[in-house]
């Protein structure tokens, strides 16, 4: 199936990077560069089960939403992490990232489906919170910028990630399909409301 070989691509680019997940962040080793940027996302589960969670919402309202929902959490992610690397500072940064792994997922577990404009803008806060994070520990020097690039191009892979997995899953048939996205933003809400307690 095309959609499950893409998503395979998607998870071995992500994974071949993994060696540098230990260098990903600042203090712990040079954090300037692409691949460093494009390594750190995946060191957090909260920004993966979030970007990856967006893919499938837009999977789920279809329509311009497919490809709406990924541009408005990119552009508004690089909005806050341009506040972050600035030193403006943005209050509940940590609670508005669980909470967005808590409303995705539980917005996929329940099939909801909201105006457009309404799932934008509810992206668009979520990403600011999610950029502010990366941002305030991008490092301060011309690398940042290609660490910066990393960064998108890899919330872009997890997104379409996401993507392929709600067209792959679809795949199942209309009886079983749906039912496995919803038990993924089951899970996904559950380890949001992990997150934000401090269990996970």
């Amino acid at each position: 199936m095309p959609a499950l070989r893409t998503f395979k691509i998607a998870v071995a680019l992500a994974g071949s990077l993994l060696p540098s997940l230990a260098h990903a962040h600042v203090g712990l080793g040079d954090t300037g560069g692409f691949v460093h940027g494009f390594a750190h996302p995946l060191t957090g589960l909260d920004h993966i089960l979030a970007m990856v969670l967006v893919g499938i919402l837009a999977v789920q309202m279809g329509g311009r939403a497919l490809w709406l929902l990924p541009l408005a959490f990119i552009g508004m992610m690089s909005a806050g992490a341009a506040l972050g690397f600035a030193g403006l500072g943005l209050p509940f940064v940590e609670v508005g990232i669980a909470a967005s792994v808590i409303v995705l997922g539980a917005a996929v577990a329940f099939e909801v489906r909201p105006p457009v404009a309404v799932a934008v803008a509810l992206a668009g806060l979520f990403a600011t919170f999610h950029g502010h994070a990366h941002g305030a520990e991008m490092p301060m020097n011309v690398a940042g910028y290609a660490y910066g690039a990393g960064f998108i191009a890899a919330t872009a892979i997890l997104h379409l990630a996401g993507i392929t997995l709600g067209l792959g899953v679809a795949k199942f048939g209309e009886r079983f399909g749906p039912n496995l996205v919803r038990i993924v933003g089951a899970i996904a809400a559950a380890a949001g409301l992990g997150i934000l307690g401090g269990a996970i």
